[in-house]
């Protein structure tokens, strides 16, 4: 579970950022959206921190991992778009059988509100299909939010728009 295997396989898994301590407890997941950092390295980035309206992201010192205080998280999404390794998503789970992430997107074509796409998890790999329910940008990043079927929440990390 070290940054070198991370680094190798080109994502991290589930159960690693578990280990990390880096989920949010699954209360405060069905509570409303809320942030979650995916970010595998300790590297010298505090993007997210500075960005965050709410001041619910914090690092004691630059180079480490970005915690998240959940209570203080209010999922707007600002932190999805600002991070520049693409490592900042929301999810909600408050919505019964459905669940809607937040996530970035940087490949054309853009897609738009009411757009049925193909959900990709970490790996990249084709795992359901879902539906844009927002679409905003920041700092040139388009910020997207997709209905998913609520088994899929943790897995989906990517859409893909067919055109």
């Amino acid at each position: 579970m070290t940054a070198d295997n991370i680094r190798k396989r080109g994502y991290i898994t589930y159960e690693e950022l578990k280990a990390r301590g880096l989920l949010p407890p699954e209360e405060r997941m069905l509570k409303g959206p809320v942030a979650i950092a995916e970010c595998p390295e300790e590297i010298p980035c505090d993007v997210c921190v500075v960005t965050c309206p709410s001041r619910a992201i914090s690092k004691k010192v630059i180079y480490e991992l970005p915690r998240i205080d959940w209570n203080k998280c209010t999922g707007c999404g600002i932190c999805v778009g600002a991070c520049p390794g693409l490592a900042m998503f929301v999810i909600d789970m408050s919505k019964g059988d459905r669940a809607y992430i937040t996530l970035p997107h940087e490949f054309l074509p853009v897609p738009r509100e009411g757009d049925e796409v193909i959900l990709l998890d970490r790996k990249g790999d084709r795992v359901g299909r879902g539906r844009v329910v927002r679409v905003f940008t920041y700092r040139r990043t388009y910020v997207v939010t997709v209905e998913v079927p609520r088994d899929l929440a943790m897995e989906v990390r990517a859409i893909w728009v067919e055109k």
